[in-house]
Formats: structure tokens, sequence, C-alpha cells
């Protein structure tokens, strides 16, 4: 796969989308004169500002919940000392994934045909009334089924929901700020991220995982007000879309399958988005027990601090590559990013040092920022507000397969070869995805972040 060039960056060979009746929408982004010639700064614009702090909230919670979780997992299993918590925390991850890998190929094009800002609230509520629901069947129970249960249901919410907020994003803000909203919005997350990994390790081990459970249910309630607040018309309110049978409903799955695939420009941008993904997985399995088993006193508060590392490095990450690296040759940003993310990984591995895994999640955040934030903007701009829904549920059908690959391949490795093993097997696999990105950038021209 080849870099594209210049004249053709972000843009489906032939400059069309795959439906063959529109224009597709290049890279580059047009100049938005704004009022008078000048931009309205973004978090003052009053739809942009609702978005942003909704997820700012929301994702404070969802931090919450992850760790409340794993320490759900953890007492169940008196601190992962049980021979069943790999088995336990590889099956958390598969349920997590299971809606997505189920549901995500085929959920895009009733999103292009549905008002966005209805179903990112509809499923914000839903959510609300689910993590809440999860302590009381635990403790109703004793049992982790009803959890794994509820789990379900919760990433059922999200299968609609991510995909609805990519594409949303370029519809109410002006295109010659995509790239800056993309990065308040990774802003917004790293920065929640972290708080609500330093927090919510220190709730979890002095008030329980039950109470942040229930903290979360208010911040999804919150996210619900802030997207009422946004004025939202849809695309097909203007242009109403065919009419739809199943024939037709298929095609225009593989229509956005097609985007996906002939859409050169994007191509480096997933591939690194995919090995940050894998390298999830492998973390989600071996980093956790690794970091538990070199505790003095196990709890979650080690990986609170831990995660909000991890987010300190992603924020500085974003904020360069949004104010200092938007000329940089995404190969060398991509790339670059993932070897050093590897060696971090490596470190991580062969110490026992908390302070040394500080570093290391500080460095492993700050080379992931390129693949997360550049390919949100390339795939926003490289696809039209017709066909977003079908790319970004593609999107994250083959995040998640590739995450669900990482875990399930963790958990037999962590058994099977010790964690330090499966750990480097994890830093080989982001290296070498890196090298094949920097591989990739030196055989054309490197298109440049506008």
């Amino acid at each position: 796969m080849a870099p594209c060039h210049a004249a053709d960056r972000g843009a489906v060979p032939g400059g069309r989308g795959a439906t063959g009746r529109h224009p597709q929408r290049g890279l580059a982004r047009p100049a938005d004169p704004g009022m008078g010639g000048r931009e309205i700064p973004l978090l003052r614009q009053r739809d942009f500002r609702a978005l942003f702090t909704g997820q700012l909230i929301s994702i404070l919670g969802e931090r919450f919940t992850y760790l409340a979780l794993v320490g759900l997992l953890a007492e169940h299993t008196s601190h992962f000392r049980d021979p069943r918590s790999s088995l336990l925390l590889t099956l958390l991850a598969n349920v997590m994934l299971a809606p997505v890998l189920l549901f995500a190929p085929f959920t895009g094009p009733w999103l292009d045909r549905t008002n966005l800002k209805r179903v990112m609230v509809a499923s914000d509520a839903l959510r609300s009334v689910i993590v809440v629901l999860i302590p009381i069947l635990y403790l109703g129970t004793g049992n982790t089924a009803p959890v794994f249960a509820l789990v379900f249901a919760l990433f059922t919410c999200n299968v609609l929901f991510l995909p609805a907020k990519s594409a949303l994003t370029p519809e109410i803000v002006p295109p010659a700020q995509l790239l800056m909203a993309n990065g308040l919005l990774s802003i917004a997350g790293v920065v929640a991220t972290a708080a609500g990994a330093l927090s919510g390790g220190w709730l979890i081990d002095h008030w329980g995982w039950r109470t942040a459970l229930y903290l979360n249910g208010a911040t999804y309630g919150v996210s619900v007000i802030a997207l009422l607040l946004i004025s939202y018309r849809p695309h097909h309110a203007l242009a109403p879309p065919p009419g739809i049978s199943w024939r037709r409903y298929f095609t225009e799955v593989a229509e956005g399958w097609e985007v996906v695939r002939r859409n050169r420009a994007v191509g480096i941008a997933l591939l690194s988005l995919g090995a940050v993904w894998v390298g999830g997985g492998f973390l989600h399995v071996a980093g956790n027990q690794h970091i538990q088993r070199s505790a003095s006193a196990p709890g979650m508060e080690r990986l609170g601090l831990l995660m909000c590392a991890l987010g300190v490095g992603s924020l500085i990450g974003t904020w360069w590559i949004n104010h200092r690296g938007k000329n940089a040759p995404r190969a060398v940003l991509l790339g670059g990013g993932l070897v050093l993310a590897g060696l971090g990984i490596v470190v991580f591995a062969v110490s026992a040092r908390f302070a040394v895994f500080a570093a290391a999640a500080f460095v492993i955040g700050l080379a992931a920022a390129p693949a997360f934030m550049l390919s949100e903007t390339l795939l926003q701009e490289g696809t039209e507000p017709r066909q977003r829904g079908r790319v970004f549920s593609a999107r994250d059908f083959l995040m998640r397969l590739v995450f669900f690959l990482g875990v399930t391949t963790a958990g037999w490795a962590s058994r099977s070869l010790g964690l330090r093993a499966t750990l480097l097997i994890c830093a080989g696999i982001v290296t070498a995805a890196g090298a094949l990105a920097l591989w990739w950038g030196r055989r054309g021209a490197e298109p440049r972040v506008a």
C-alpha cells in the first residue's frame, strides 16, 4: 500500500465515493471564512462546547467503570491470585468486544439515515441505567454472569454512540477547524482519563468499586443534558435518502467497506490505530497482572496512577501535534510513535519498579497520541456525510477485532509463556507495525496534516 500523493490524498480513486453519485471530499480542508473572515474559537461555539463538556464528564466516569470492573474481578478472585484470573480478565475484554464484532459491520447504514444527536442521547441514557444495575445484580447474586451480561449491553450502546459522535463532529464545526476540534476532543479524553484514573483508583481502594459505578451513572446523565443543548439538523433532512430494502441495506454496508478499502490516505493511520488496539489487548490481560503481582500491596490505586501517567503523556502528544507537528510527515508521526511505544512496553515488561512503570506509561501515552488524533481527522475529511456512519462503524469493528485477537493471544501466552514473555511479544508487534508505517512513508510523497 503506497502512501497517497498530494493530488489525491484522502480521496477514493476516481474522485468519487463508493456510490459513484457524490464527489469524495478531500483531506485538504477549505478555508472557512467564519464571521467577517474570522474563526470563532471552538469552545465559544455552543454546539461544540456542549459536545466537549459532555464527553469530558462522561469519559471521566468511564474510567471509573473500567477500574471498577477490574476491582470487582480482583475482589472476586482474591486480587488475581485465583488461577481463573486470566480467564475472567479475558472474558471481560471479550464481552466488551462482542457487541462491536457482532453489530458494528451492519449498523452504519442505519446511522447514516438517523438523527445522530438522538442516537447519542438515547445511548447515554441507557448507559446511565446499565452501570447502576451492575453492583445491584452482583451484590444480589454473588456471580459474575449478570455482570458480564450488563457489560455486553453497555458496550452494545457504544456500538451506536461512538460512530455517531465521530460522524456528528464534522457537521457541527467549520471544516477549517476540524483538526483542532478532534484535538480538543482528544484532550478532553486524555484529561478525563488521567483525572478519572488518578481519582478512580483512590476512590475504589477507599470507597469501593460500587461507588465508582454509581458515580459513572451520574456522569452519563450529565452527558445527556449536554448533548440535548446541541443544535443539529441531520443532513438527510435536506436530501432524504432513497428507500431502503434488505438488499439495498446490505449494498450500503458493502459501500462503506469499499470506501475504507480504497482510501489509501487512511490506510497507514488504520494500521497505526490497529497496532495500538492490539497493544491495549495485551496490556489489559498481561499488564494488569504484571502490575498487581509486582506490588507490595495489591490495589487499584497503582493502576489508576499508571493510567494517569498514560493520559498525561497522551495529552502532551496531542497538544504537540495540534500546535507544532501539523506539518510533520504522517508516517514519521505514526510509525515513529509506534516504535517508541514498543520500546516503552519493553521497559515496562523487564522491570518490577513502580517508578519505571510510570515512566513507561508516560512514554507509551505520548507515542500513541498520533494514532488516535490523525486517524479520526483523516476519516472525517475523506468521507461524505452520507457515508460517515458506515465508515466509522467499519473502523470500530476493525479496531475491536484486532483488540479481540490481542486479548485472546495474551490470555493464552500469559498462561503458557509467562507475563514477561507475553509483554515482550506485545512490544514486538507494536514495533513491527511502526517499522511498516515508516517503510510505507518512504515509498512516495507523504501527505501532511493540513
